[in-house]
C-alpha cells in the first residue's frame, strides 16, 4: 500500500474534513469513529486532535477510551498477569462498551454516553456521570484491539507500528503483550481492513494512506 508523509497537524485536519461529512451507517445521529492501534502508537493522541479540532470546528465529539472500560482485576488477571490469551480476549468489557457506549447512540438512543466505567489503577468504579453526545457528535473510541469486535464504527483509522517499532516503543515490561499484536495482525488485518491508515514508526514522521 502506497503511504504519503504528513504532518500530524495537516492529518488531524484532513481526518475533521471527512468527518464533518460523515453519516451513521445505522440511520442514527451520531458517527462512531474508531482510533485503533497497540498502546505505543498512542491512537489517543490522535483522536484527541482530532476532537479538539472538531470542537474548533464548531462539531460536538466525545473522546473515550477503552482502558475506562476494562474488567475488574479479578477477572482480567483469574489467569496470571501476563497470560496472553486473557489480554486479547479477556480484558476488555465489550458487554459494558456495548450497554454505555455504543448502545445510547443506536437509533431512537438517547446519546447519553457513560464516558468511562472502571478504574483499572484503583480496581473500583469510576462512578463518572453520563454525558449526552448532541445530534451529529462523533464518537472518537481509541484503544487497542479494536477492529476485531464487530463494533458499528462508522470509520476506522489504525494506526500502525512494525514489529521492530512495537517492541522498541514498548515498554519492556509490557513486551510479554506482543504475542497479541501479531496474533491480531494475523487474524484481523487492520491496515488493510481500516478505512484509514497511519504509519507512525517514526512518531515525528508519520505517513497514511489518503
Amino acid at each position: 500500500m502506497r503511504l504519503e508523509a504528513i504532518t500530524w497537524e495537516r492529518l488531524g485536519d484532513l481526518l475533521v474534513e471527512r468527518m464533518l461529512a460523515l453519516e451513521p451507517g445505522d440511520g442514527g445521529a451520531w458517527p462512531r469513529v474508531a482510533f485503533d492501534g497497540a498502546p505505543a502508537a498512542r491512537p489517543g493522541d490522535l483522536a484527541e486532535r482530532v476532537g479538539e479540532t472538531l470542537r474548533v470546528r464548531g462539531r460536538p465529539s466525545l473522546v473515550v477510551g477503552t482502558e475506562g472500560f476494562l474488567r475488574p482485576a479479578s477477572l482480567r488477571l483469574e489467569h496470571g498477569h501476563r497470560d496472553v490469551e486473557s489480554y486479547y480476549d479477556g480484558w476488555l468489557d465489550t458487554s459494558a462498551l456495548w450497554r454505555e457506549v455504543f448502545g445510547p447512540l443506536e437509533p431512537g438512543g438517547d446519546g447519553r454516553i457513560l464516558p468511562d466505567l472502571w478504574d483499572p489503577g484503583t480496581d473500583r468504579a469510576t462512578r463518572s456521570p453520563r454525558v449526552r453526545l448532541p445530534s451529529r457528535g462523533l464518537l472518537l473510541l481509541h484503544g487497542p484491539l479494536l477492529l476485531r469486535h464487530w463494533f458499528p464504527f462508522d470509520l476506522s483509522v489504525h494506526v500502525l507500528l512494525s514489529p521492530a517499532a512495537l517492541r522498541r516503543r514498548t515498554p519492556e515490561a509490557d513486551h510479554w503483550t506482543l504475542p497479541a499484536f501479531e496474533r491480531y495482525e494475523a487474524e484481523s488485518d487492520p491496515a488493510a481492513t481500516a478505512d484509514v491508515l497511519v504509519r507512525a514508526d517514526d512518531p515525528r514522521r508519520p505517513a497514511w494512506n489518503g
